[in-house]
C-alpha cells in the first residue's frame, strides 16, 4: 500500500517510527504572544496530538511585529489562534492564582510558560514542581535582543546574563522554591531600555522550546 500524502508526510520522513510518540502527546501552552505563538506553530506542524493553548490578552497594533495572527487586531489571541490552527483547543483566561489553584496540569505531558508576569510565572513552576526535567520549560527574555545565535537552554539556576531571569530567581528564592526545571534564555546584550522586540528572536525562542519538547519525546 502505497504512503499517503499529507500534512504529515515530510514529518513522518524525518520521525519514521517516532511520529506516533509524538502523536500521543498532550502539550498545555501559557500565553501566546511572540515566544508561544511560535512555540504553537512548531507543534502543530510536527503532529503533537492534543494542544491546549490558555491566554486572556486580545491582539492590538504593536504585536504586528512579531505575533501569529496579529492582523486581527481587538480579537482574542486564543480564539484567533484556534481559527488558524484546526483542533486546538482555547482557553481564553486569564491565568491568575485561582487559576493555577483548580486546573490540573497533570493531564498534560508538557507545560510551556510563554508568559511574561513573573509573580505567576512563580507560581506556574511551583505548580510544577514535581514534573521531571524537561517538562516544564520556561521562556525568560526575549525582548531587547537582535541575535537568535545567542538562545541557549539549561537549568533556571545556571541561566546567566539576563536580568529577566535574574528576577525571576529571585522570586522563587522567596517562594523556598527547591525543584529545578529547563529555560530557554539569551545572555545577549540588550540594545534597548524599552521593551523593543524583533521576531527573529522572539520566534526563535519558542522554536528552540518546540524542539526541546519533540527531542525529549523521542529521546
Amino acid at each position: 500500500m502505497s504512503e499517503p500524502i499529507d500534512r504529515f508526510t515530510r514529518i513522518r520522513w524525518l520521525f519514521k517510527n517516532d511520529f506516533e510518540k509524538i502523536r500521543q502527546q498532550r502539550v498545555l501552552i501559557c500565553g501566546v504572544g511572540g515566544v508561544g505563538g511560535f512555540a504553537l506553530d512548531a507543534l502543530y506542524r510536527v503532529g503533537i496530538g492534543q494542544i491546549t493553548i490558555i491566554d486572556k490578552d486580545v491582539f492590538d497594533v504593536t504585536n504586528q511585529n512579531r505575533q501569529i495572527g496579529s492582523e486581527r487586531i481587538g480579537e482574542s489571541k486564543v480564539l484567533v489562534l484556534q481559527d488558524l490552527y484546526k483542533g486546538i483547543q482555547a482557553l481564553n483566561l486569564h491565568i491568575d492564582e485561582a487559576f493555577l489553584n483548580s486546573f490540573n496540569f497533570r493531564d498534560y505531558d508538557y507545560i510551556l510558560d510563554c508568559m511574561d508576569d513573573l509573580p505567576i510565572k512563580t507560581s506556574l513552576a511551583i505548580k510544577c514542581q514535581n514534573f521531571s526535567y524537561g517538562k516544564f520549560i520556561s521562556s525568560m527574555g526575549s525582548a531587547k535582543r537582535l541575535n537568535p545565535k545567542h538562545i541557549q537552554v539549561g537549568s533556571v539556576w545556571e541561566s546567566y546574563g539576563d536580568k529577566f531571569g535574574r528576577k525571576f530567581r529571585d522570586f522563587l528564592k522567596k517562594r523556598r522554591f527547591k525543584g529545578d526545571f529547563k529555560v530557554v534564555f539569551s545572555p545577549e546584550v540588550p540594545h534597548c531600555i524599552e521593551l523593543g522586540s524583533f521576531n527573529a528572536v522572539t520566534a526563535s525562542f519558542g522554536l528552540q522550546i518546540a524542539s526541546e519538547v519533540v527531542q525529549d519525546i523521542i529521546k
